[in-house]
């Protein structure tokens, strides 16, 4: 029986992780998965009750789990706790406990809402991209790294293996998709950019059904605005994926549309790529697309089953053409959104 163990977190979190579970659920009783869920705390609510962000029953509970689906975290409330115990800091031990080394963030601008987008509808059409963002090494983890009176200094590094890692996640993910690759890097003043650059290209004679091309990531920020539509996969390391993703963010209209997947070694991580927005907590208004479809990511890289991802995708898409939620000018509550969601995905069940 597969173990779903959920971090809801703080603000919106709760709302949209009980939307994302309530479709699976449905997916469960429509498939027979035999899924079981156990809830853990996580972010800052866990700070309010251990004192830390990521404490040791949801160490143990995540470990134990074959996928972790996680709201959001963090809020004004913990701004002012020790960087040590800050919910973001959470987040980071989660990751390099689970050694999730590859964050996948898909940015799709569905048909027929080109117009949520702030590009023009002719540069948003058919915008289907993939940001595979390294995730456990480079300049925020590498060491040395520190803070004085006078300087503050921190290291990028990455090793073969890590960069080789990565780029066979993006390979694979292109052959699943349009066999296109992009890597950004800085390797023209870098010679980290140049290291990535160089381990890249060898990576890739295992993969010549793949095409692969080079970007410097300055260039890359101009080409996702301007024409984001012709890139299909884009590996890049972490702090450039961290501001490249949060970019691509932007495309598709609304953070509340985009889902991620962190894999690794360990149990992998599903949450939506926007933050706890704690001004709508509560309301009931919160857009629950990101965490559904951080659920039906779930489905394919957790579960196999990208039949059934596929399913509820389109049972959002549909959705979302019809009766959309306030941020992206409709009406719908968190609520109502997801049982159309759930009535849906049973009609094509």
């Amino acid at each position: 029986m597969p173990k779903i163990a959920l971090l809801p977190g703080d603000g919106i979190g709760p709302e949209v992780t009980n939307a994302a579970a309530e479709v699976l659920k449905a997916a469960d009783k429509a498939f027979d998965l035999k899924l079981e869920f156990e809830t853990f705390n996580f972010g800052g609510n866990a700070i309010d009750a251990f004192g830390e962000p990521f404490p040791e029953p949801t160490r143990k509970g995540c470990l134990a789990a074959d996928a972790i689906l996680l709201g959001a975290i963090g809020g004004p409330k913990w701004d002012n706790v020790p960087r040590e115990i800050r919910a973001e800091t959470g987040l980071l031990a989660l990751r390099k406990a689970h050694d999730l080394f590859a964050n996948l963030r898909p940015a799709k601008v569905l048909p027929g809402l080109e117009h949520l987008s702030p590009l023009k509808p002719e540069v948003a059409k058919g915008v289907d991209v993939l940001i595979i963002r390294e995730l456990t090494g480079g300049i925020y983890f590498g060491q040395p790294r520190g803070l004085n009176d006078s300087e503050g200094w921190n290291t990028e590094r990455y090793s073969k293996q890590e960069v080789e890692r990565v780029a066979k996640v993006a390979f694979e993910s292109a052959r699943k998709r349009r066999g296109q690759v992009c890597s950004v890097d800085k390797a023209n003043v870098l010679e980290v950019g140049e290291f990535w650059r160089k381990v890249i290209t060898e990576v890739h004679k295992n993969y010549a059904d793949v095409a692969l091309e080079h970007q410097y990531v300055d260039a890359m920020a101009m080409h996702l605005v301007t024409k984001p539509a012709r890139f299909d996969v884009v590996v890049t390391g972490n702090i450039f994926g961290d501001i490249l993703s949060d970019l691509a963010s932007v495309l598709p209209g609304s953070l509340g549309l985009l889902p991620s997947a962190s894999l690794g070694e360990k149990t992998p991580l599903f949450e939506p790529v926007h933050g706890s927005a704690p001004d709508i907590a509560g309301k009931g208004t919160a857009n629950p697309t990101a965490a559904i479809l951080s659920a039906a990511m779930l489905l394919t890289h957790a579960l196999n089953r990208p039949d059934i991802a596929t399913l509820v995708e389109d049972a959002v898409a549909r959705v979302l053409a019809t009766n959309p939620t306030p941020d992206l000018g409709g009406k719908a509550n968190t609520q109502s959104f997801t049982q159309q969601v759930i009535e849906t995905l049973r009609v094509k069940a």
